[in-house]
């Protein structure tokens, strides 16, 4: 088992910054591949980024390549999704996501899942 806590949602200005920190407990952190997934409300749930276990391999959805950036510290057992340039369209509830599989943007790679953090942008 996997334990994921998320924090640093909150409510920021269109064109503003927020770190987002995904803390992990439980089996080994950097046997798992780790993503960030997002829900705006009436929609589903979708991909944002995703990492390997050592952080030297990641992949973002095309909507947020050049403004957000996935990275974890396997030191500290925490991933972390830094997003600028922050949008209304970033609206939404963001989750982290554990896999003893390659990095994926399919959700149901991942077994392992956050509750959420909410993160509101004003326009």
């Amino acid at each position: 088992q996997v334990q994921l806590v998320e924090s640093g949602g909150g409510l920021v200005q269109a064109g503003g910054s927020l770190r987002l920190s995904c803390a992990a407990s439980g089996r080994t952190f950097r046997n798992y591949a780790m993503g960030w997934f997002r829900q705006a409300p009436g929609k589903e749930r979708e991909f944002v980024a995703a990492i390997n276990w050592s952080g030297g391999s990641t992949s973002y959805v095309d909507s947020v390549k050049g403004r957000f950036t996935i990275s974890r510290d396997n030191a500290k057992n925490t991933m972390y999704l830094q997003m600028n340039s922050l949008t209304p369209e970033d609206t939404a509830v963001y989750y982290c996501a554990a896999t003893a599989a390659w990095p994926s943007p399919r959700i149901y790679e991942y077994a392992y899942w956050g509750q959420g953090t909410q993160v509101t942008v004003s326009s």
